[in-house]
């Protein structure tokens, strides 16, 4: 197995809702309106969005489900977050706001990290974490490809 990921799929309960948010996070998609699934360019990876519902049935998993205010049951979380590195700070707190904006929440706002970075924490109204990230011991390519320093 090469080492590299080529898609990362998010279960979401309301696909046109979730759709809404990554496109008013500035995210261009080429699927139709009414398709069960929708891609996104990220990079050199693709972020999918399909039913929350029907990724558990696909994958074999028992979905414990969201509990109220949108944090999953800790029967289902996965033990997974997403990351966004960005060239600095004051990118970092600019996706932060972007997230707020486009119906986020936002979980822990910029600030200085212990491993001598900038980080903060939004999740998307189906639960899912985003770290956003700025990493000064890591080179970030012009296309957003991150490369460990």
């Amino acid at each position: 197995m090469e080492q590299r990921v080529s898609l990362v799929t998010l279960g979401v309960d309301d696909l046109g809702r979730a759709r809404r948010f990554y496109e008013a996070l500035g995210w261009t998609t080429g699927a139709a309106p009414d398709d069960d699934v929708v891609f996104f360019q990220a990079g050199g990876l693709v972020v999918g969005l399909w039913s929350r519902a029907a990724l558990a049935e696909d994958s074999g998993i028992e979905d414990g489900g969201m509990e109220d205010g949108g944090v999953e049951d800790a029967s289902g979380w996965g033990g997974i977050v997403l990351a966004h590195n960005v060239r600095s700070p004051a990118e970092v707190d600019a996706v932060l706001a972007e997230a707020d904006a486009a119906g986020g929440t936002i979980v822990r706002t910029g600030a200085p990290t212990f491993w001598g970075g900038y980080s903060g924490l939004f999740r998307d109204p189906d639960g899912h974490a985003w770290e956003i990230a700025h990493n000064p011991s890591w080179a970030l390519a012009e296309d957003g490809a991150v490369r460990l320093g």
